[in-house]
């Protein structure tokens, strides 16, 4: 198998144990016992291990190791008000453009109320949350813009894991109905609201 591959290979099997949560946060990583699990190189694992780590999935710190990304209050904050950032500019662009165009998101969100119906995991539901919020940005029409939030995908399913029981009995689906009619009301305000009061939530919740 050519290196590259393999590093590939091993970087998705382990974004996937920590995205549903098989590793948990905090949990330390060791290169020895992945390669002997894996049956990779120490060298493959290394690179796996800084890919994952470039997405903020996991932690690297000298002398310390590698330990899967846990979330702390600023850190919570930084990222909410990135995505904030994102996705307000994403929507103003849309609007002045001539508006969002709702089938894309409605279709996003149409994927979300079924993934909800059908009792799928949080796993499930949680990427067809995220797939609603691409689609509001991606209808920008900015490659640029579209690329840079989707570098936050893992991140965001990562904080939204381990603080599942914030919206897990809710219907997501309705609310970001209501979501998209609000922004078509009243402009990327609705956004940054409701942006604001999952992060209190999600404080909240790790209080």
């Amino acid at each position: 198998m050519r290196s590259s591959t393999a590093v590939h290979a091993l970087a998705a099997a382990l974004r996937e144990e920590v995205l549903s949560g098989r590793l948990a946060p905090g949990q330390p990583l060791r290169e020895e016992r992945l390669a002997a699990r894996f049956e990779v190189s120490r060298h493959t694992v290394r690179a796996a291990l800084a890919s994952l780590a470039a997405e903020r999935l996991l932690v690297a710190e000298p002398y310390r190791g590698v330990r899967v990304s846990d979330f702390d209050e600023v850190q919570v904050r930084e990222l909410q008000q990135l995505r904030t950032a994102l996705e307000c500019e994403a929507a103003r662009l849309a609007l002045d453009a001539g508006g969002l165009p709702s089938s894309e998101v409605d279709r996003a969100i149409d994927r979300l109320a079924e993934a909800e119906r059908r009792g799928s995991d949080w796993i499930d539901v949680e990427r067809a949350h995220a797939a609603v919020h691409q689609a509001i940005v991606d209808a920008a029409g900015s490659r640029r813009l579209s690329d840079t939030y989707r570098t936050l995908e893992g991140e965001l399913a990562l904080l939204l894991l381990h603080t599942r029981t914030v919206f897990s009995s809710r219907d997501l689906a309705e609310e970001h109905r209501v979501l998209l009619r609000e922004v078509e009301a009243l402009g990327p305000e609705a956004i940054r609201s409701h942006i604001a009061e999952s992060t209190t939530e999600l404080l909240r919740s790790r209080a």
